[in-house]
């Protein structure tokens, strides 16, 4: 731990300053910061900490806990909403040298799909069926190209009309043409 951090670890009351252009939500932040037994100063340089509503001041990434900032130069974010106790210990762990982050406040990089957006995968055995499908072969010619039963055959293509939304094969090998399409990455 650095020389800094170990001398804020201590601390009983933090310098914060509080920055924001809502003066109601000013008086809130500062309510809440003082009840849980720091000091509020005006100036950002005499601070420790600064706690910062929306965008941070201009050119101060360092010590500053941002509510409702996604901005991975701060040293803390939380979201907007944050409680008193989680203010309260972002701004004790920002002064001794840790870095604070709330999921719902991370907004970059990559998230799960949500259901809606994903397609239904084929397995290979399916996809084998729809190339027999799309060059108009029956169950009976799939069965023996496959070396499957023709119920096998009958159970994939069931399955196929399920996950691709079709009543019928030569709508089935439409759709997935169209997804096909609709899911390839143009570079």
């Amino acid at each position: 731990m650095s020389e800094v951090a170990s001398e804020f670890v201590f601390a009983d009351r933090l310098r914060v300053a509080v920055h924001t252009d809502d003066p109601l939500r000013r008086n809130a932040l500062c309510k809440v910061v003082t009840e849980a037994g720091h000091m509020i100063v005006d100036e950002h340089d005499a601070a420790d900490i600064v706690l910062a509503d929306g965008r941070p001041p201009p050119n101060e990434v360092r010590n500053v806990v941002g509510l409702g900032v996604a901005d991975d130069r701060l040293r803390g974010a939380l979201p907007r909403d944050a409680d008193p106790r989680q203010i309260d210990a972002a701004i004790r762990a920002v002064a001794a040298g840790l870095i604070v982050r709330m999921p719902a406040v991370r907004e970059s990089g990559f998230g799960a799909m949500g259901e809606s957006e994903a397609h239904p995968l084929l397995t290979p055995r399916e996809i084998e069926v729809l190339a027999a499908l799309a060059e108009g072969m029956t169950n009976k010619a799939i069965a023996r190209r496959l070396d499957i039963s023709l119920h096998t055959v009958k159970f994939h293509v069931e399955s196929l009309f399920r996950k691709l939304g079709a009543r019928t094969r030569t709508e089935a090998v439409t759709k997935a043409a169209e997804r096909r399409r609709s899911d390839t990455i143009m570079l």
